[in-house]
């Protein structure tokens, strides 16, 4: 299992890296700024207080209890949490790609904790560990730490004796050049690092939701949301399609083909598809990703990656899923990442080569996720999708 969880993470850390070149970094503070995001980013971060007395109205629990996330550069959709008694604040990647809920710790001193929130667990009163340690493999490196036990906050629901892991080392320079300070996994205990139990899995336990699912929408270019615990009807036009999950570890499905302009291009024998809101792009297989960019017209650019021609957008092909016998198309306004007076086609590629009757790996990001309402369904183990409203 930890050769995928390797690969993808490589995945992500390349095309982060690849789109936002080092010395041309600067805070997310001043990155909101300059974009006229901050006042929203501050306005969603707000903590609600009553939030806590939400059991008084049962009314309100029908549609789950939601959580703002805000986009950063449509690479990263992150979230609030609080973690300790009294409350540390802190933001988090919504990560439906990973399954270990981890934030910077005091203990750290690597360049990529320095800029952000810090836990301090001897300033929490409810915090316990036994010790045990942990190493996340990046492509840059290993994260290391240990795990401890404690109280978190999100959305309002309030998580008594959760497992999260506090980092000691952060590699390289990625993470401290991200705007949020951990990440919160919300895919299968059987990716958990350390035999850990996700957050997700600790709110069913507790019987601290209505449903045991959540759902996301990413909606606009400022940020979207996610539900913990119901579906929000209002979101979403038409019916969700539902898509059993293949393997209980990551929120894996089949697709049954991958058309361009209508036409059956790829998966003609079936592919699987993680659906990964940790992932900003699509990532095709090695084996698609030539004929892809061939059909949509990308070229290659000096430094190894690929653009489009920003006026041909309007005319470039359609990309459709097949899943559960739906179609769900994406435009090419939708698949092209425009920034700068750059138009960068929203596809890598990916080396895995999983097993052959599973059929090739296709990964579903957020170039996807934007487009469609999603719900994960613990309780059945299916994902649904439906166009966002």
């Amino acid at each position: 299992m930890k050769w995928l969880i390797l690969s993808l993470l490589c995945v992500q850390l390349a095309e982060c890296l690849y789109r936002m070149p080092l010395h041309k970094r600067k805070s997310a503070r001043d990155i909101l700024q300059e974009r006229g995001e901050l006042k929203h980013f501050l306005e969603t971060h707000k903590y609600d207080p009553a939030l806590k007395y939400r059991g008084l109205f049962p009314g309100l629990q029908s549609l789950g209890v939601t959580e703002p996330i805000v986009n950063f550069m449509d690479s990263f959709y992150y979230g609030s949490i609080t973690v300790g008694t009294p409350p540390q604040s802190f933001t988090v990647a919504i990560d439906t790609g990973s399954s270990n809920l981890w934030v910077p710790s005091v203990y750290c001193g690597s360049p990529g904790c320095t800029n952000h929130a810090k836990f301090n667990p001897t300033q929490s009163s409810t915090y316990t560990t036994n010790g045990q340690s942990f190493a996340f493999y990046y492509g840059s490196g290993m994260l290391t730490g240990i795990f401890g036990t404690d109280t978190v906050n999100i959305a309002g629901i309030t998580v008594p004796r959760q497992k999260i892991g506090l980092s000691k080392t952060e590699p390289g320079s990625f993470f401290h050049y991200e705007p949020f300070d951990g990440i919160l996994g919300l895919a299968y205990p059987g990716l958990a690092f350390g035999g850990q139990t996700p957050l997700f899995d600790t709110m069913m336990k507790d019987n601290l939701l209505e449903k045991p699912i959540f759902s996301l929408c990413l909606g606009s270019k400022e940020g979207g949301e996610v539900i913990f615990g119901g579906i929000d009807d209002s979101l979403y036009t038409g019916q969700l399609t539902w898509a059993p999950v293949l393997q209980e570890v990551f929120w894996t499905i089949a697709l049954q083909s991958v058309r361009i302009n209508g036409v059956d291009f790829f998966c003609y024998e079936g592919c699987q598809a993680v659906v990964d809101s940790g992932t900003s792009r699509i990532t095709v297989p090695q084996n698609d990703i030539g004929l892809l960019r061939q059909e949509i017209g990308a070229h290659e650019d000096s430094n190894g990656g690929y653009l489009v021609n920003c006026d041909s957008i309007g005319s470039m092909p359609s990309l459709t899923f097949v899943i559960s016998g739906v179609e769900f198309t994406i435009p090419a306004s939708e698949y092209v990442l425009q920034a700068n007076g750059y138009c960068v086609p929203g596809f890598e590629v990916t080396y895995i080569s999983p097993p052959t009757k599973s059929g090739p790996l296709w990964i579903i990001g957020e170039v996807f996720l934007r487009s469609f309402y999603s719900v994960f369904d613990r309780g059945n183990n299916r994902i649904g999708f439906a166009p966002v409203a």
